[in-house]
């Protein structure tokens, strides 16, 4: 039985590195292929009457762990300078005012058929208003430089913004001036937390001589991540300063303190680290999917009640972020389809509390959306040619 079990998810592995590499070809993001591939596993399980133990529960480990590489991993390749900032600031805004304009409608709607609380009904909204980073990033590959650094940039911080936004709402019985302050001292606290452990863990990275390096590094970025969400601070906050850090050091080696971390050897480690980090979240992200394609049910899938909802939210998905990007004056094509709802999604609706639940909200829906997301993004792209950086002539100016 253990040779089967290692056997079966070396297999499994691979299939996802397959789907992965093939990904650009064919255009068909490698999270639906996982999902499908999770799901028949277990059809072949039960057809074959395999006993397979409860793993209900390692999805919020997978997932936990998941967004801190995917994070780490889009901030490591994002670059800090002047020529950014318009790029920034236009990603930025793509990632905060559709996610509040969306949760807004989604509460009025849930209201409207529920008869519940604006509270209860913004939590329940809010998982449907964050991009997943971990689909759309690895999905636009192939897209011009831009595009890929403004979907990295947008999608991390719809993660980002994401969790904050519903940690704020959950956590807070009462949404007042009081509220706001204990939030901005816990952004505060969180900065000088991100600042003295990015220095410390660059001084780490740049003076361990043992062979094994990089995997302390990663394990002391996920602890310090669990242990701000112990007290609810806003932990991705530092995931993304660690990874904006050691990935523009060029752009802080004019600051003599930098020197105390051995740039030279520190920028050698870092693009060792970078390798390190994208391997180890190919396989978390790939386990992860895999695992949720292997709890769905297919009634779940194909639930009639909420797949006109979860078409609804879709669309005015689609629709909200149009205009977001006429605002912002960059095209539609082929920004307007990577809008994926996945593994964020996924996590917050699990971070829901039970008495905070609506009937509405349920695996179904959350499963038809995701679904139903990824294949417009996968028909978008499908309809989209690659276009070069410098064949796109973009207004960058305010």
């Amino acid at each position: 039985m253990t040779i089967a079990i290692i056997i079966t998810i070396c297999v499994l592995l691979l299939l996802a590195y397959i789907f992965d590499i093939s990904s650009p070809l064919t255009k068909i993001p490698s999270v639906i292929l996982l999902l499908l591939l999770g799901w028949l596993v277990k059809q072949t399980a039960n057809y074959f009457v395999i006993e397979i133990p409860h793993l209900n529960p390692l999805l919020p480990i997978f997932g936990t762990i998941g967004l801190v590489l995917i994070v780490l991993e889009g901030s490591l390749e994002l670059e800090l300078n002047k020529s950014k900032i318009p790029l920034i600031k236009k990603s930025s805004l793509n990632a905060f005012i559709p996610m509040f304009v969306l949760a807004f409608i989604f509460t009025l709607a849930f209201q409207y058929v529920g008869n519940l609380s604006f509270k209860m009904a913004l939590v329940n909204a809010i998982p449907f208003c964050v991009i997943s980073s971990a689909i759309a990033i690895p999905s636009v590959r192939n897209l011009s430089s831009f595009n890929k650094e403004f979907i990295i940039y947008e999608s991390s911080l719809s993660d980002i913004f994401g969790v904050l936004f519903f940690n704020f709402i959950a956590l807070n019985e009462i949404i007042n001036a009081n509220s706001f302050s204990h939030f901005g001292l816990e952004l505060f606290l969180m900065m000088l937390i991100s600042f003295i452990a990015v220095l410390g863990l660059s001084f780490l990275l740049s003076r361990i001589k043992h062979h094994i390096t990089y995997t302390p590094i990663i394990l002391m970025v996920i602890l310090i991540y669990a242990i701000s969400k112990v007290y609810h601070l806003p932990a991705l906050i530092f995931i993304l300063i660690f990874g904006l850090f050691l990935g523009n050091l060029d752009e802080l080696k004019r600051f003599a303190w930098l020197d105390k971390l051995r740039p030279e050897k520190l920028d050698v480690e870092v693009k060792k680290f970078k390798e390190i980090t994208i391997k180890t979240t190919f396989l978390i992200r790939a386990i992860f999917f895999m695992l949720f394609g292997f709890l769905m049910e297919a009634k779940e899938i194909l639930n009639p009640v909420t797949i006109p909802w979860a078409a609804g939210i879709v669309l005015t998905i689609i629709i909200v972020r149009w205009f977001a990007l006429k605002l912002s004056k960059l095209p539609a094509s082929p920004l307007l389809y990577v809008a994926p709802r996945g593994l964020i999604t996924i996590l917050l609706f699990l971070g829901i509390l039970p008495e905070q639940n609506i009937t509405l909200v349920n695996k179904s829906l959350i499963i038809q959306t995701i679904i139903l997301s990824v294949l417009v993004m996968l028909l978008g792209l499908m309809t989209t040619k690659k276009i070069v950086a410098e064949e796109i002539n973009l207004p960058v100016s305010n």
